[in-house]
């Protein structure tokens, strides 16, 4: 049996970092949801603070060291991706962005993309909608409907009689992403291939990606 591939993108700055705790959150209820119906997943964890001088190096002269070559490697052989990045200045962080301003321009293309983001106040949450989304959708990526977003005040509050807590609003996007991921067939290593941090866990071998129909795509959201 082969396994679903998730790759994580934190671009989280601190350690520990909340941007870092709202990804394995969600990493966790996409492997929950998919678990429950049969389907392993690889996860690789892919923490941008750890490759920041090699992105600027990158920049400089063209050429990706050895832990950036296998980071991009990772997510441009992913089967999906969560992607979650502080909020700076009512957008996403600069190390997000040089992050995917390196990859192959159609390195995504019909990926599906969980996008979340986490910052101090609520006044930013928008910043999903008119920074992150748009940004995934230039890169033809397939961006699940709900996106999620972490203010302080968020973590291990319930919500109330108009929005969810937290909780309900990680496992409602993952369900999502499981959804676009369990249409799709995996491209991934033997199950039981580990988790790991750093795109270390990236396979060696090429594979080719299956771009589902997007009508299929959304029917199998709604199962």
């Amino acid at each position: 049996m082969t396994a679903y591939r998730l790759v994580v993108i934190s671009a989280g700055l601190s350690k520990p970092s909340s941007t870092r705790l709202l990804a394995d959150r969600l990493a966790d209820s996409t492997v929950r949801r998919l678990g429950a119906d049969g389907r392993e997943v690889a996860v690789t964890v892919v923490e941008l603070r750890d490759l920041a001088t090699d992105i600027a190096h990158n920049f400089v002269t063209g050429f990706p060291g050895a832990a950036l070559r296998e980071a991009i490697e990772a997510v441009t052989r992913a089967d999906g991706l969560i992607a979650v990045t502080p909020i700076f200045a009512a957008s996403y962080s600069g190390l997000f962005k040089s992050f995917f301003d390196v990859l192959d321009p159609d390195a995504l293309t019909g990926k599906p993309v969980l996008i979340a983001a986490t910052g101090g106040t609520p006044r930013h949450s928008l910043a999903l909608e008119h920074a992150v989304r748009p940004l995934f959708s230039y890169l033809r990526s397939v961006v699940v409907p709900t996106a999620v977003y972490a203010a302080t005040d968020d973590w291990g509050t319930t919500g109330d009689r108009l929005t969810d807590g937290l909780p309900g609003r990680i496992d409602r996007a993952a369900g999502e992403l499981a959804g676009l991921l369990a249409g799709r067939a995996p491209t991934g290593p033997a199950a039981g291939a580990a988790a790991g941090s750093a795109a270390g866990s990236a396979d060696a071998v090429e594979t080719v990606e299956t771009v589902v129909p997007f009508a299929e795509q959304l029917a199998a959201l709604r199962v």
